[in-house]
């Protein structure tokens, strides 16, 4: 006669809470995922083939050609050098 007046289910609530925390748990570590996947996409080192393979040493003319890359050294020194190196 009376009725739950919304009031019957107690354990439902109970259920809504946990379950809150729960979603709340998953949308943090999918931000914070997101987050990391978007730094290390932008922040992420070299691409692919830019570094030399392992165990490759530079000698004397790879690091002559990337000074003159670079432009730390004009033409004329850099055939200098690679005369002399030769």
């Amino acid at each position: 006669m009376y009725g739950n007046w919304g009031w019957g289910n107690m354990m439902g609530y109970g259920a809504w809470w946990g379950m809150g925390w729960l979603f709340m748990i998953i949308f943090w570590m999918v931000i914070i995922l997101a987050v990391a996947g978007l730094a290390k996409w932008l922040f992420g080192g070299s691409p692919r083939g830019v570094l030399p393979p392992a165990g490759h040493h530079k000698d004397a003319l790879d690091v002559l050609r990337e000074r003159y890359a670079r432009g730390e050294i004009g033409r004329d020194e850099f055939e200098q050098k690679k005369r002399d190196l030769s």
